[in-house]
This record gives structure tokens, sequence and C-alpha cells, in this order.
């Protein structure tokens, strides 16, 4: 592709993107998105995020990005892409795995506490504190006076995180059950996929709902000004990382930013609200 049809191709592009945004088609989260028309708006994003990258660092800002959901909802595939192009130096992603004697013996959010970013830093946690009010709480690996004191203490830690100067962004991908279904078995049939495999996917389906019981509990009780939680529809996984990571952007200062190309469809990517459960906005 000559320079001129690429620069073509980009403006066509954010015109669509621009397009889809103002649509805002509820059957967009249910469709399917060509591969080519993927790349391109990917290329485009990813673009921006280096360009957020190259701001942060000379603001000396601090970014932490949460991702939460239920098992194969998408969190691995979008942090890839979100990170892709970024620098190693000033960029990390946080998978922590099972809690040592000694961290089940400490003050809960302490291990966290030491993958916080610094100056310059941009962290992803995939998966977070927010174990307690999901996994944690459903499979009984924590009492029940446990988690009534984390889900009483997480507002305040996560007000003093954003009052120190963290720009803490929570976000929970949300996938239908018949979804997360197809994709747990996909892992068990694909060779490249089965590290992903764990105990908890075997029975993720059949505690749906529980896990639907503890996040409905988990976005009522910590969703607050200070730190909004945001709702991905992740069934279609092409959609929920672009619309992730425009969420991400639109709402981090930077300079250059392409506004319109970084607006969300706000049917697959919105700020939770009480009502979003009732309107049944997110997966039964």
């Amino acid at each position: 592709m000559s320079k001129k049809d690429h620069k073509k191709s980009e403006k066509l592009t954010e015109e669509a993107a621009g397009s889809a945004t103002k649509a805002n088609i509820p059957e967009l989260e249910t469709h399917s998105i060509s591969l080519e028309d993927y790349e391109a708006q990917l290329h485009l994003l990813q673009v921006e995020l280096v360009k957020l990258q190259r701001h942060f660092i000379g603001c000396g800002d601090k970014i932490l990005v949460l991702l939460e959901g239920r098992d194969a909802a998408g969190k691995d595939g979008s942090i890839k892409r979100i990170v892709e192009y970024l620098s190693p130096r000033e960029t990390r992603v946080v998978a922590l795995g099972k809690p040592s004697d000694r961290d089940r013996g400490a003050w809960y959010f302490q291990r966290y506490v030491a993958h916080l970013p610094t100056a310059e830093e941009f962290v992803l946690l995939n998966r977070s504190w927010y174990n307690r009010a999901g996994v944690e709480h459903v499979m009984g690996f924590c009492t029940q006076e446990q988690h009534e004191e984390f889900m009483q203490s997480v507002p305040k830690f996560e007000e003093m995180l954003v009052n120190s100067g963290i720009k803490l962004l929570k976000y929970y991908l949300d996938v239908s059950k018949t979804e997360q279904v197809g994709r747990l078995e996909e892992r068990q049939r694909d060779p490249l996929k089965q590290w992903k495999t764990s105990p908890i996917d075997a029975v993720a389906v059949k505690h749906w709902k529980a896990y639907s019981e503890a996040r409905d509990s988990m976005l009522l009780r910590t969703h607050t000004a200070v730190a909004p939680w945001r709702i991905v529809r992740a069934d279609n996984k092409r959609l929920a990382r672009l619309n992730l990571m425009r969420d991400i952007l639109s709402r981090l200062h930077y300079a250059g930013k392409k506004n319109k190309l970084v607006q969300p469809d706000t049917d697959i990517a919105f700020e939770f609200t009480p009502d979003c459960i009732a309107a049944r906005r997110l997966a039964r």
C-alpha cells in the first residue's frame, strides 16, 4: 500500500469509527467486524496509546488500570493489544498467582501495594484486589467476615490511591454464559491456549449464578465517584478490545489526542449504574 493509500485508509477508518459511535446501535455488540477493519482501527488506537505514554512520561503521571471479569472474558487478549507497542520500561502487567502463607497472614492489600505505579509508569492489573469480591468469595477461599471487611475497606483504599495522584481506571469485562462455555472448551482443545486452564475453570460455569450475584454486589458496593466502574461487553472480542482501548484513551489527557477516534460505542463500553442490573445490561 502506498503512503497516499495508507493515509486514505486511516481517514476512512476514523470516519467509520466515528459513525459507529454516533449510531449507538445495540446490535453492534453482537455483530462481527471484519479482520481488515479491526486491524486498521487497532493500529490507529495503538498509535494513540503511544502518544499517551509519551505524554505521561513527560508529565510524570501514574496510571493504574484494573481488568476484572469472569474466566475467559478476554482480559489477556485485551492487555496484549494494549501493551504491544508501549515501552516495556514504563509499562508493567501484573497477574498475581495464588497467595502464599505470608500473604494470607498480611494486610489484604499489602501484596498489591508493591505493584502500584510510580511516576511515569503505566500498570495493568490482570485481576486485582477484587479477587476477594469474586473468586475468593464464591469458592470459599475467604470467610464472610473477610469478604465484608474488604467491601467496606476498598472504597477508602482506592480513594487514598486517587488522592495520592494515581489515575485509577476500573473495568469489568462482561461475557455471556454461552460465550464463556465456548471459550473454555476452546482452551481445552487448543494446545496454544492450554496454559490458561486452571481448576477454577472446571467449575466456572457450574457457579455461574453465584458469580453473577457476587459481581452485582461488587459493582453496587464499590462503584464510587472517585473510582467508578466501567463495563465492557466482551462477547465480541474484537469490538471489546477496540472499545476498551477507546474508553481508556478518552478518559486520560494527552497531547495530540484524536477525540473523534477514541470515543467508545456506549452500548459496548459504558459506566456502571445501579439500573444496569435491573435493565439486564449485564450477562445473567
